[in-house]
């Protein structure tokens, strides 16, 4: 569902730096974030998106969620936007 839901999208944001940088600016809606991605790496976006109350959703794998992203290597964290 959330897959789907990442092709689907008009506009989204791969990665956790550029993903922080848009949960900033208050242009996200919505937060995907692989559970196979590593703590370290995830825990920004997290912090970031529960200050500002944004829905996070869970995935299984960086590989299938990368795939619908439309890019070849796995995505830990990918942010639908307006």
């Amino acid at each position: 569902m959330s897959y789907e839901k990442v092709e689907q999208a008009k506009k989204t944001i791969i990665g956790t730096k550029q993903a922080v940088k848009a949960i900033r600016a208050g242009v996200v809606i919505e937060i995907i974030i692989a559970q196979d991605a590593e703590e370290r790496i995830i825990a920004p976006v997290m912090e970031e998106a529960k200050l500002r109350d944004i829905q996070v959703t869970y995935v299984d794998s960086r590989d299938k969620l990368g795939n619908a992203c439309g890019i070849q290597v796995g995505a830990a964290v990918v942010a639908i936007t307006d």
